[in-house]
């Protein structure tokens, strides 16, 4: 299984968009400074994911959703997953 996820930045108004096989290991990578874009921005939260049973189908959905970034799609991504997570 794949997992595409959004990460936000807890100290800037940042984004990231990544897909991987380990989630919990991942957003460790990130938050341990491991990852060189991410790095400045620490800590991340996980903000959204979907799950994948083909790479090839994360990888697509994955761009997908950068290409929305900074689009109302995206912007509407967000704010269901952020109304999901609050209540």
């Amino acid at each position: 299984m794949f997992t595409v996820y959004i990460l936000k930045s807890k100290v800037k108004a940042r984004y990231y968009i990544g897909y991987t096989e380990n989630l919990k290991k991942r957003l460790e990578y990130h938050n341990d400074g491991k990852v060189k874009s991410t790095k400045a921005y620490r800590p991340w939260e996980v903000i959204y994911q979907e799950t994948f049973a083909e790479k090839a189908e994360a990888f697509n959905r994955e761009q997908q959703i950068k290409y929305y970034k900074g689009s109302e799609a995206f912007k509407k991504l967000i704010e269901n997953s952020e109304r999901w997570q609050s209540g």
